[in-house]
């Protein structure tokens, strides 16, 4: 009876939220009744037999709200470790697109400098390689001096 009447807490509780299909106000006892091979019938007469005898009543009542806590507690604890994991995933995900930003900005930095260069297309392809090597090495150095600074 503790974990029977444990489940249908669980699945009354569970109408007011949105399932994984985002329905709302499904009634799952049913689903409960399943499991333990009863119908609503034999719960009614069932819950009227305890009813009638309190203490007993009371003492299943007890575990079934230590049940409860229990399982909100687990359900807790994995709620915060989900939310963990989804916040470090996030973070990495930012800290790609932000580097992947900067490394937007630096090619169009290097863009804009060989094109700024009025004599860059009557260099070599060798001599503009070593141009371009140079400009990274320029934005590397002046980088590292902002860092120390």
């Amino acid at each position: 009876m503790v974990l029977l009447l444990t489940d249908l807490y669980i699945a009354t509780a569970s109408k007011m939220y949105k399932n994984k299909l985002k329905e709302r106000n499904i009634d799952y006892t049913f689903l409960v009744y399943q499991k333990y091979k009863i119908d609503s019938a034999r719960f009614r007469r069932s819950n009227f037999y305890y009813t009638t005898k309190i203490d007993d009543y009371e003492k299943i009542y007890k575990e079934v709200e230590d049940n409860l806590t229990v399982l909100n507690t687990k359900f807790k604890n994995l709620k915060k470790i989900s939310d963990s994991i989804r916040r470090d995933s996030l973070s990495k995900i930012r800290l790609q697109r932000d580097s992947l930003k900067k490394i937007t900005k630096k090619k169009a930095k290097l863009k804009d400098s060989i094109m700024g260069l009025k004599m860059a297309d009557t260099l070599s392809p060798e001599e503009l390689l070593i141009l371009i090597d140079s400009l990274i090495q320029k934005d590397t150095i002046t980088n590292k001096l902002k860092k120390t600074n």
